[in-house]
């Protein structure tokens, strides 16, 4: 997949567990872990800028094309 998500590096330079941003974000743990691991298919925009908020990061800080 030529979409490549960096969420592991933002969790690790915001020394944020997948726990804590889930929680933040208010989505389950599982999803964040598909996320993570680049297994999502699709997300969604409102899921997405929760989660720039959460990390204090932009779009492309987390999402990168390859």
């Amino acid at each position: 997949m030529p979409i490549i998500v960096n969420l592991d590096v933002m969790l690790a330079k915001r020394k944020m567990s997948v726990t804590e941003l889930s929680e933040k974000v208010g989505i389950t743990l599982a999803n964040v872990s598909n996320l993570k691991t680049g297994k999502a298919k699709a997300i969604r925009f409102s899921t997405l800028e929760a989660i720039c908020r959460a990390l204090d990061c932009q779009p492309g800080d987390i999402l990168e094309y390859r």
